[in-house]
């Protein structure tokens, strides 16, 4: 049997962990899937996020799926629902606030419904003290919606890494990287610098994707928007390296999206 919940999604598309599926591993790799579809809907789908969330609709929850896509509908009629409740008619307050505004309020409480749909896994699946333990710690590896959304992950990785690099500015990022190198960091303040003297995170956590929130890994392909600086996975903004090398100038989903509505 599985566990399902989320309104218009169906319990089918909403499934989630298996009862013969218990551990810590499994229930925090539904809790990344879940996450990465609502990162994926406050980053690279943003336009389309914004327009479900018509203010003139009932009140509209915003879903992580267990296959990393996300969906915007009514409430879990059934009561109690099976699973914990995201924050309900977050379109009301959609254009009563200035779009990052209203965005960054939209990942809270995501961020906050995540960590009660993984605990509520916990809790039915009876994990012990380590387990719950174990399920945090992987968790709290990864940046929360909220920091992706707003940059915050990007910041703290840049001054955690304050220590480890000399006081020479390096270059401003190349537009693209190839898959055989890494991302250049780019030139870091003074005060940067100073404010990560007590950082000492290896050099590949310096970058985390500004869709998924995941860190660089050696190998892959990855791609800087010229606007905002933040850099992505190819795969996540749907760039390959050979479609990078025709582009003069990129932008990211969500700096297009924010020109087109201006």
């Amino acid at each position: 049997m599985d566990e399902g919940g989320g309104g218009g999604a169906g319990a089918g598309a909403n499934a989630a962990v298996h009862h013969n599926a218990r551990s810590a591993e499994d229930v925090f790799r539904d809790y990344r899937a879940r996450r990465a579809g609502i990162v994926k809907a406050l980053t690279t789908d943003v336009e389309k996020f914004y327009r479900q969330c018509d203010p003139e609709k009932e009140n509209l929850c915003l879903y992580g799926l267990p296959n990393e896509t996300w969906d915007v509908t009514l409430p879990a009629e059934e009561v109690p629902p099976e699973l914990p409740e995201p924050a309900l008619g977050i379109n009301f307050a959609r254009d009563g606030m200035i779009e990052k505004d209203w965005l960054s309020l939209v990942a809270v409480h995501s961020d906050a419904w995540l960590l009660s749909v993984a605990f509520y896994f916990g809790a039915r699946f009876g994990f012990d003290k380590e387990a719950r333990r174990r399920l945090f710690t992987m968790i709290n590896g990864l940046p929360t919606v909220y920091e992706v959304v707003t940059g915050v992950a990007k910041k703290q990785s840049k001054v955690s890494n304050g220590s480890s690099k000399s006081n020479k500015s390096n270059p401003k990022p190349s537009k693209q990287s190839n898959s055989n190198s890494k991302p250049a960091k780019p030139a870091q303040t003074k005060d940067e610098e100073d404010s990560g003297q007590e950082g000492g995170e290896e050099e590949d956590q310096a970058y985390m994707c500004g869709a998924c929130g995941e860190s660089y890994a050696n190998g892959e392909f990855w791609i800087c928007c010229d606007v905002c600086e933040k850099w992505f996975h190819g795969k996540c903004v749907r760039i390959t390296p050979a479609k990078a090398e025709h582009i003069k100038q990129y932008k990211c989903p969500g700096c297009s999206s924010k020109r087109s509505r201006e």
